[in-house]
């Protein structure tokens, strides 16, 4: 009995059936656990939900908007910032690569086009994973914390430099 639930559990997170099919699939009183379990799996994977529909063309393109006004905004802090001046950045293949020297550490951003999120791993505060959120243009946001990944380079990269503003950068919410 316990295989069967285990082996439908799994069945279901391979097709990923919305909760209207689950409510029609679940008759029995014993999947009802189940059938709670993946409804309230599901509360916090709404938006994602509604990300996966999303055209992987805008996706990609809001997604190297992002990434390129980052370069060009970094390059621009690097360029102007005199405590910056071994700091080097790479932007190819959909990975930003901003090196801010043996001080401060080495920022990578990259797109996950199959997860439709941008990861960012960092010096401070370690590895994020943004997902896109469609509203006022489109903007990306760590769902554990709520903070968008604009606030998290603002937070951090002030600290290094003075008079840092992303907010002019494309798909920011600062």
């Amino acid at each position: 009995m316990l295989r069967n639930i285990l082996r439908t559990s799994r069945w279901l997170a391979r097709r990923q059936i919305n909760i209207s099919a689950t409510t029609t699939i679940f008759k029995n009183p014993i999947r009802n656990t189940l059938k709670s379990y993946i409804y309230t799996g599901r509360q916090f994977s709404a938006s994602s939900q509604d990300i996966s529909s999303l055209d992987p063309l805008v996706y990609d393109k809001i997604c190297n908007e992002t990434l390129e006004s980052l370069y060009e905004y970094f390059e621009e802090l690097i360029d102007r910032s005199p405590n910056l001046k071994g700091a080097d950045i790479t932007f190819s293949d959909g990975v930003l690569t901003i090196a801010l020297g043996s001080n401060h550490g080495t920022y990578v951003i990259n797109r996950q086009s199959p997860n439709k999120q941008i990861w960012l791993s960092s010096p401070t505060s370690g590895p994020k994973r943004y997902d896109l959120i469609l509203e006022n243009g489109g903007y990306w946001v760590y769902k554990h914390d709520g903070k968008t990944l604009h606030q998290l380079l603002q937070n951090e990269i002030s600290k290094i430099v003075n008079d840092t503003d992303f907010s002019n950068c494309s798909h920011s919410l600062v």
